[in-house]
């Protein structure tokens, strides 16, 4: 049931002296706790026999402005022209103890009226006390949380919807599933992943291991798109998605004060203008913030 939103329902200010910081006591820290992450793994179906059919108005993907894999699921929303289909809201961008938390900055919870967002974990689960992450994707129908597992969450959107997507991309081709797959989990491991071990390495040693497998990942990308537009040939995929979110945030965050390489991502030859052509796609663009101005600049990787 949809909520008023005329009178919405917000959360106090985020109050790390009340509340405390985010992560003690959810990632990976209760006691006894010995589950997944990110235990809610449902998929969707277009014969319903995960008992999540796909149709339109149904699911809601919560997601944060500043949580690159919510990130990836609003783009592939938007490239295939879900936003009819599959509604969406931003939870704040800051957390205290209490996990996400919808406030006025964002707008608050349209499907439930939820202050937070570990009212839909409890919802699901009665007492659930594990990690509060975004994405999540969420069953009107049921009202319970589908699946917070993020990579889950964009293969069902790129594939799953085609009867009403208005978008012609096809994210996850069949022909390169095989391909995609082998790059996702590379990219993860050395890129997407590979920056916060940069930020979180204990000894300094540590840090060097890490800065230069993330390095060597990127020059290893840069000569890949040397020969094509994209990472896998001619057209986006799902893989241009997770590595994209990454590039998008390496000079302002990741990098910041070259913590990770002397190369800023201009100093790139081809991964640099290559992130500037997906930037200038709608869905990249409407879907990010803070970037300046030379995310305009021309990029010369073809039309």
């Amino acid at each position: 049931m949809s909520l008023d939103t005329r009178t919405p329902a917000y959360a106090s200010a985020a109050d790390h002296a009340a509340y405390g910081h985010y992560g003690p006591g959810r990632l990976h820290l209760s006691p006894g706790w010995d589950r997944p992450i990110y235990p809610f793994q449902g998929r969707i179906t277009d014969d319903g026999s995960s008992g999540f059919r796909a149709e339109p108005g149904r699911y809601h993907l919560y997601v944060a402005w500043v949580c690159p894999y919510a990130h990836r699921a609003a783009i592939v929303r938007k490239l295939k022209g879900l936003e009819d289909v599959v509604s969406l809201s931003y939870v704040d961008d800051e957390r205290d103890g209490r996990g996400w938390a919808f406030r006025e900055r964002r707008g608050p919870d349209p499907v439930n009226g939820f202050t937070l967002l570990e009212q839909a974990y409890d919802a699901t689960e009665k007492g659930y006390a594990g990690h509060i992450s975004v994405p999540v994707l969420w069953d009107r129908r049921t009202g319970a949380i589908v699946s917070n597992h993020f990579p889950d969450i964009t293969i069902d959107l790129a594939t799953r919807f085609e009867r009403w997507a208005r978008g012609p991309a096809d994210l996850y081709p069949q022909a390169l599933r095989p391909e995609i797959d082998r790059l996702n989990a590379w990219i993860h491991r050395d890129v997407n992943t590979g920056v916060s071990r940069v930020a979180h390495a204990a000894t300094e040693q540590d840090r060097e291991r890490e800065r230069h497998t993330v390095v060597a990942a990127l020059e290893r990308l840069d000569e890949r798109l040397a020969e094509q537009r994209y990472l896998t040939g001619g057209t986006i995929t799902e893989a241009d998605v997770r590595l994209w979110v990454t590039l998008a945030r390496f000079d302002a965050e990741y990098n910041r004060g070259h913590l990770v390489s002397e190369r800023e991502l201009a100093d790139f030859e081809h991964l640099w203008p290559y992130a500037r052509d997906l930037y200038q796609r709608p869905a990249f663009r409407e879907t990010t913030e803070g970037l300046p101005a030379g995310w305009d600049a021309p990029h010369g990787r073809g039309r």
